[in-house]
């Protein structure tokens, strides 16, 4: 309905007229009344619109006085940002020459306008198309509307369909075939395909049977290279894989998986196509290994378990829809998560709503995602009878549309969303599907859109988190992953759901997509070829020699957003890229863009035509080629909040005009190798300053830092110690700053003995990479430190004693050089709140002594390449809370004895995941002797340094079992020959190695 497009507009006149008021010169001046009217003119009309839109029964004349309403919007926003570019101070002489004329016009037309929404309004009335009595605002709901249940880690009620999970398990876990098995899952969208599959991927069971396991969800918009890249990333090989051919990574998979018993799982994929073009990849592996993939195609599931002869495969598993009782104990849990929950659905509803809440499940069909989208709405509703018979009603009328029941269902809740989350919702349709969207990024994005309203003091930010969780909490969008402390990083959305987004979207002229043969299809009718034309919002889907088609939208574009990365490897389509230039028409046409995500697109150089943009708020430039500077004329951008430079690895300098943005609040600038030059930047104008994550220190620290007063993260490297004093001393004033990293230039330099920290109250993340002669005495700590990271601190032993004592500590990183000692001891009431530690790199760590009651909270604990420590502390063993052992890069011996001893001794085993299986860190053909073996992957020299017999002796080992460690051997490769054979299964050879006394002289 036209409520999204009239609310974006109100949203956007009154942010206009606050910027305004607070410029010193507004080119609002004199016209500041007339644009005001005009906005509570429109807001008028909003509140008729929410009437139209819970008329479900919409008749034709009622939608043609919606369309009227949105055309209106959309040109008073037209005029108003017309105006301003017209008139903004960086045009040229001859624009501000004809300022006054402008100005004259203005008023003339804003009047033109409201009369024009007089007259519709009047229609409203005279034929009767909207009954005045409007909806009963519940104020219950007004006043939980900001409840924010966090974090989210995974779906928090789900009903176990204990036969399915069950039989999907045994499958997972059986040894009967010597080839690779295919496990399928089949059903409808919404069934609960992929949350099942995740439950048997999270399984603690299949995290310790399997050497590697590895998830890619791969979606009707299949991209055979990102579903290589990544498998090859969960298996733990991530590096400089954009470099190769796709065929090169179907080679690499292959010999990645060789040899180990893995579980790869497909999920939602959607042709047989699709299977032939990965099934290559898939060696037969160790004995048990399975590719486990979910599908709403019952051949593509019988085509996948039964083609290339390599396989075999089990009938593919259909799931069934919830019965009537589970759906009511889902639906009940959904709409009254805060209740106590007993045996039954009926220790949690109230009586006279059972009967409805029956209704409703039934007419739910029994599919999970159903009743799981109407639970969220009726969360909204309380316990109000008439509200929930409202619902049955609605659904009712939905049900009478027979295939599209299950839209239906879904736009019953859409309907039920306030206008600001409508837009949230339908923006989530510009991402791919299957695309793990990250909420700072989405965040940033809505922000710049000028959906959300404002809430008192809150900043936009925390409005636009709020809003995130709503949406989480209605069920609308799902969390992909979360952080280490719980915040969620990514969401997705199903694709169901996107479904409805994208179609609502167009509906709406909100967004329109281009991938693949889209082009075609919006060009095959005027109607929807008008359509795309008036959209507001562009996403780009595909690569295409020529974007010259975006040009019939640039009058009414307000953003432009890519998603076609244009990969290195392809030489020759980067080359043509470069000739074209076929992007720089964009900076001349679409003139009043609010957003431009050009994130990976080969764009090597920005012309000075950027500065044109000025109603531009956020510019995305992540992993493009820019090169040298950016232009000077960037600094007109006065508006922008965003501005995003990470990973431009060839840009040389930044210009020093970044003053010049004053409205900017993120400055991300992180490159791994060689971040562009931003000592000399003069940055004392941006009081608006939210993020500067990664930044190098300059002047700036001492001119402009203390004026940062919104600053919430902030990171320097290159520091001096004498620099880190002013730092820490100005940070006492920063407020609002919740995280800070500051990294010295020289192993020389160290941190000042008083760091002056317990000042800084909100401090909750803190990281140190550089010296520290003596650590400050718990007291010192800010004092609401949640994580703390330290990298070549050198600390002294004591110091953990000290690290030991901060009360709010729940993440502790003890990275490369943090602590060089042979012994680390945690006393027994140390880290009483600690949830995640992680030690890397500790090279001369052999002995970890945790005394009984140490750690008692502890969940996760990581491993990093600590070489020299020989086993799990015993202190460990007794924690209840602990859930998941990650050891990366550690010996051999730590990982056979870790899995099979010290597991058996801990009191509730945790999952153990591993990254050091002897066998999957390189590639390395040897050729050896008459047996032509070969060895396909040893550890890094560096690591395991072993010479080229030892190697032989290895693979003769892995073909001949037990003889040959008679025949050749030493300690070393009685070793590696224990290793190969237990993670063959070959327990009997393990015991008989064990059995023989071998001597380095034999």
């Amino acid at each position: 309905m036209a409520e999204v497009a009239v609310s974006i507009v109100v949203e956007k006149l009154s942010e206009m007229v606050v910027e305004q008021a607070v410029n010193a010169v507004s080119v609002l001046h004199g016209v500041r009344d007339d644009v005001v009217n005009l906005k509570n003119e429109l807001q008028w009309m909003q509140c008729f619109l929410r009437e139209a839109d819970a008329k479900q029964d919409q008749t034709q004349l009622l939608r043609m006085w919606v369309s009227e309403i949105r055309d209106l919007a959309f040109e008073s926003e037209q005029l108003i940002e017309s105006y301003l570019y017209k008139t903004s101070s960086s045009q040229t002489r001859f624009h501000r020459f004809f300022r006054s004329f402008h100005l004259y016009e203005l008023p003339r037309r804003i009047q033109k306008l409201r009369s024009r929404i007089h007259d519709v309004s009047q229609k409203r009335e005279t034929y009767g198309l909207v009954q005045g009595q409007g909806q009963n605002s519940n104020t219950k709901e007004i006043l939980r509307y900001w409840r924010q249940p966090s974090p989210y880690s995974e779906e928090e009620f789900v009903i176990e369909l204990e036969d399915d999970m069950g039989f999907l398990l045994s499958q997972l876990l059986t040894h009967n075939t010597r080839h690779r098995h295919v496990v399928s899952i089949v059903g409808m969208g919404g069934l609960g395909k992929t949350t099942l599959a995740k439950k048997l991927y999270n399984h603690t069971k299949i995290h310790n049977h399997f050497d590697c396991r590895a998830w890619v969800y791969v979606s009707k918009e299949f991209r055979r290279r990102d579903i290589l890249q990544g498998i090859l990333k969960d298996a733990g090989r991530d590096n400089e894989m954009e470099r190769l051919r796709e065929e090169d990574l179907v080679k690499l998979l292959h010999t990645v998986l060789d040899e180990k018993r893995y579980l790869i799982v497909l999920d939602d994929i959607w042709s047989m196509e699709v299977w032939d073009s990965l099934e290559s990849a898939f060696p037969r592996g160790k004995m048990g290994s399975k590719v486990m993939l979910t599908t709403r195609n019952r051949e593509v599931a019988l085509y996948a378990g039964g083609g290339g002869g390599t396989i075999t495969n089990s009938a593919p598993h259909h799931l069934r829809t919830l019965t009537e009782d589970e759906s009511l104990r889902l639906l009940c849990n959904k709409a009254f998560p805060e209740r106590e929950r007993g045996s039954g659905s009926n220790s949690i509803i109230p009586p006279e709503l059972e009967n409805l809440a029956r209704d409703i499940v039934v007419k739910c069909g029994g599919l999970p995602l159903a009743v799981v989208v109407v639970g969220g709405l009726l969360s909204r509703k309380g316990c109000s009878k008439e509200e929930w018979m409202r619902v049955v009603q609605n659904i009712t009328w939905h049900l009478l549309k027979g295939q599209d029941r299950i839209s239906g269902i879904l736009a019953l809740s859409y309907n039920d969303l306030p206008s600001h989350l409508k837009s949230c919702f339908l923006y989530s349709g510009l991402f791919p599907e299957a695309m793990n969207i990250h909420t700072k990024k989405l965040i940033r994005l809505w922000i710049a859109e000028g959906f959300l309203p404002q809430e008192g003091e809150e900043t936009a930010e925390g409005v636009a988190e709020k809003c995130l969780n709503e949406m989480i909490g209605r069920c609308m969008i799902q969390v992909g992953s979360v952080s280490s402390l719980g915040r969620v990083k990514t969401i997705r959305i199903h694709d169901l759901l996107r479904d409805l987004s994208v179609s609502k979207g167009k509906d709406e002229y909100f967004l329109n997509i281009y991938h693949g043969s889209s082009l075609m299809d919006s060009s095959s009718s005027s109607s929807s070829s008008s359509q795309s034309n008036r959209s507001r919002r562009q996403a780009v889907h595909s690569c295409y020699e020529s974007y010259n088609f975006l040009k019939h939208n640039a009058h009414h574009s307000r953003s432009l957003l890519f998603f076609n990365r244009e990969y290195n490897a392809d030489t020759e389509r980067k080359l043509k890229f470069l000739q074209e230039k076929k992007l720089n028409f964009m900076y001349r046409k679409f003139k009043l863009l609010r957003v431009l995500e050009l994130d990976g697109v080969r764009v090597v150089c920005l012309p000075n035509t950027i500065g044109d943009l000025i109603q531009l708020r956020y510019l995305g430039l992540r992993k493009t080629n820019l090169e040298q500077e950016l232009p000077l004329s960037i600094g007109n951008l006065q508006n922008l909040q965003t501005l995003d430079l990470r990973y431009c690895c060839f840009l040389k300098r930044i210009p020093n005009v970044i003053w010049k943005m004053v409205s900017l609040r993120h400055l991300l600038l992180y490159t791994p190798f060689d971040s562009p030059d931003s000592f000399h930047l003069r940055l004392d104008t941006l009081s608006n300053l939210q993020s500067l994550p990664y930044i190098e220190a300059g002047s700036w620290i001492e001119d402009g830092l203390a004026k940062m007063s919104n600053l919430r993260q902030l990171g320097i490297y290159e520091l001096s110690g004498k620099t880190v004093r002013s730092v820490l001393s100005i940070a006492q004033g920063l407020h609002h700053l919740h995280s800070l990293s500051l990294s010295l230039k020289s192993e020389e330099e160290e941190f000042p003995i008083l760091m002056q920290l317990s000042q800084c109250t909100n401090l909750h993340k803190l990281s140190l990479n550089g010296k520290i002669k003596k650590l400050p005495d718990p007291h010192e700590f800010p004092p609401n430190l949640i994580k703390l990271t330290l990298h070549n601190s050198y600390l002294q032993m004591d110091s953990i004693s000290k690290l030991e004592r901060l009360p709010q500590l729940k993440m502790l990183v003890l990275g490369k050089g943090a602590y060089d000692w042979p012994e680390l001891r945690f006393s027994g009431e140390g880290f009483s709140e600690l949830r995640i530690l992680r030690l890397n790199v500790l090279r001369e760590l052999e002995e970890w002594r945790v005394e009984e009651g140490g750690m008692p909270r502890v969940e996760h604990i990581v491993i990093n390449r600590c070489e020299k420590l020989k086993k799990i502390p015993e202190g460990v063993k007794g924690v209840n809370c602990l859930k998941e052992i990650k050891i990366i890069g550690m010996p051999v011996e730590f990982e056979h004895r870790l899995r099979t001893k010290d597991l058996l001794e801990f009191q509730h085993a945790p999952s153990v995941e591993s990254t050091t299986d002897i066998l999957a860190n390189m590639k390395l053909n040897v050729v050896v002797g008459a047996t032509n073996a070969s060895i396909k992957r040893v550890p890094p020299t560096q690591r395991y340094p072993v010479s080229r017999e030892v190697l032989k002796c290895a693979c003769f080992v892995r073909q001949k079992g037990a003889k040959a460690s008679s025949e050749r051997s030493t300690r070393v490769v009685t070793k590696l020959a224990i290793f190969c054979c237990y993670l063959q299964g070959h327990k009997t050879v393990i015991e008989d190695l064990l059995k023989k006394s071998v001597q380095p002289g034999d």
